[in-house]
């Protein structure tokens, strides 16, 4: 429902029938409605002057005008308030400290990491040895190929081993609590912040905050011509 033209609609009507009506009536309606009218146009043309350039009216189209402002403060508003330098922090210290009794978990991490590149590398380095020779005699490469997987488990669980050891938990705990990871982390969310809002232009800004309060702002016109026909109603029966 576009409240502002229902409004006008009725305005304009209540213009209409003045027009038609005798006296005592005439002046009354008319009064009314062109005060109603011009209440509920006003603001509708405000509204219209935020997101709309009208040629001759300075100020008009200030949401698109200001779009690289926006964008300015919608990255403040994120990084300053959301990701903040002090909210990492204070969060890596409350997942750290969660975990102070308990070991951080990296299974699933070490289990879905591909470990064929380092099977590659470590037969590339054994055939680039004195025992490439050899082993060329038995079938080269393909000699190896059976100790691929139990190389890849027996490594996986070395890593298991490694990063649930006392000493790496200890390190780790400390690397997420130190102030360079945070300011790295810190400086890439403002990276992938920054290039999404280079992203937007300046009919989407337009679009989003649009939507967001073009429906509120009608109640303005609304009321515009409530109160517009309130103060043609009461100036048409002030004395001349």
């Amino acid at each position: 429902m576009n409240k502002s033209l229902i409004t006008n609609v009725i305005a304009t009507g209540l213009v209409a029938t003045g027009l038609v009506l005798d006296a005592p009536f005439r002046e009354p309606v008319l009064a009314t409605g062109l005060f109603a009218l011009a209440g509920g146009v006003t603001n509708w043309l405000a509204i219209h002057m935020l997101f709309e350039k009208v040629p001759g009216l300075y100020g008009s189209g200030v949401i698109s005008a200001r779009f690289e402002d926006f964008k300015v403060g919608i990255n403040t508003l994120v990084m300053d308030q959301f990701f903040s330098k002090e909210n990492l922090d204070r969060f890596f210290n409350e997942m750290v400290s969660e975990n102070e009794n308990h070991k951080l978990d990296f299974h699933d991490v070490i289990d879905e990491t591909d470990l064929s590149g380092t099977y590659d590398s470590l037969v590339s380095t054994i055939m680039e040895s004195s025992f490439g020779s050899m082993l060329g005699m038995f079938g080269g490469v393909e000699a190896l190929t059976p100790l691929k997987e139990p190389f890849i488990t027996k490594m996986k669980l070395s890593l298991n081993n490694m990063a649930h050891s006392d000493s790496f938990q200890s390190s780790v705990r400390e690397k997420l609590t130190s102030t360079s990871v945070s300011q790295d982390i810190h400086l890439q969310i403002e990276h992938v912040v920054k290039s999404r809002l280079d992203e937007l232009t300046p009919q989407m800004v337009k679009d989003i905050i649009q939507a967001m309060i073009r429906q509120h702002l009608g109640w303005l016109v609304v009321w515009g011509g409530v109160f517009g026909g309130l103060i043609g109603l009461v100036t048409s029966q002030l004395p001349i």
